[in-house]
């Protein structure tokens, strides 16, 4: 007779986090490795209507451990951890000269070799 190991995909259970829960981690952890959450995003993500995304947004706002900045050109409203704002558009400015200089040397031609 075989030995079956009678729990073997069990595993604690974790406490379920609320929507609000969720979203103030997701924004904290883009944060964290330098990138602004847009409002838009957290609707889609976490499947709430907008209605419920700007109640959640306004409150992780009001409690004060996060700030939000606008898009430059969308106007969107972006939101990070409360200090970072400085600290993630410099990194967004890095990133884009990183872009800016890779597509660059991708799109110069390279000299053809003569045949001699």
């Amino acid at each position: 007779m075989s030995e079956r190991k009678h729990h073997r995909n069990f595993r604690k259970k974790e406490p379920v986090l609320t929507t609000e829960q969720k979203v103030e981690s997701f924004v904290r952890r883009n944060s964290q490795s330098g990138y602004f959450t847009k409002v838009s995003t957290v609707s889609y993500k976490f499947g709430v209507s907008e209605d419920e995304a700007w109640g959640i947004v306004g409150e992780l706002l009001s409690n004060g451990s996060f700030e939000s900045t606008h898009d430059d050109y969308t106007g969107e409203m972006k939101l990070c951890e409360m200090g970072k704002t400085y600290v993630i558009l410099d990194l967004e400015q890095k990133r884009k000269r990183e872009r800016y200089r890779n597509s660059k040397s991708k799109s110069k031609p390279r000299p053809k070799k003569e045949n001699s």
